[in-house]
């Protein structure tokens, strides 16, 4: 990338020779060539990162747009979520295409950042079921058991994280609340394994 340095040797290059365009350091000339070089520097600056920002997965300045776009923050968020959390929500919003599979809720859930689980429950029949096995009724058709991790770990890293967030987190509560958003009418959604609120180290 170019420094405001260059762009103000550049712009001295342009400018007519003689008497009248003086080249000294504190001559007319060169104090606005300076000025008008910083100009052009945050420019390129802004352009550069105009890159890293266009995509949410690495978005820092433009997440608030994005966040905006999708209608976040929003309760599923919680309180205090770091810049990774709240990337990684963008991110799954985007690229969710809706569903109502075992896969799809998996794959919403990989999205956010998490590795979950879930058990299809049947009601009981003669002939199919074990002994000691638990007796179910006809709703146990329509249960889905999502099971996740205790505790999500989750680390501060250069570039996820923004200055004075904690070092570490742990929250499942995100990943809960959005399941919970896209559960099917039908459904019966149990869970196990979950923290609902985040602590922070």
């Amino acid at each position: 990338m170019f420094s405001a340095d260059d762009f103000r040797k550049a712009i001295l290059q342009l400018m007519p020779q003689g008497p009248a365009w003086p080249r000294s350091p504190d001559s007319l000339t060169s104090l606005l060539a300076a000025a008008w070089a910083s100009g052009f520097a945050r420019n390129a600056a802004r352009a550069e990162n105009l890159l890293i920002d266009a995509f949410p997965s690495s978005t820092t300045e433009l997440l608030p747009e994005w966040e905006a776009s999708l209608g976040l923050p929003d309760p599923c968020a919680g309180e205090g979520a770091t810049l990774g959390q709240r990337r990684s929500q963008v991110v799954a919003r985007l690229s969710d295409n809706g569903g109502s599979s075992i896969a799809y809720f998996t794959a919403f859930a990989a999205a956010l950042g998490y590795a979950i689980t879930v058990t299809e429950y049947a009601p009981s029949r003669s002939g199919i079921m074990r002994s000691g096995q638990a007796l179910l009724n006809e709703d146990w058709a329509y249960c889905w058991l999502v099971t996740g991790p205790g505790v999500t770990e989750i680390l501060a890293r250069a570039g996820l994280f923004a200055s004075g967030e904690a070092l570490m987190t742990w929250s499942n509560g995100p990943l809960k609340c959005e399941i919970e958003a896209r559960n099917p009418t039908h459904l019966i959604l149990r869970f196990a394994q979950f923290l609902d609120g985040p602590t922070a180290a």
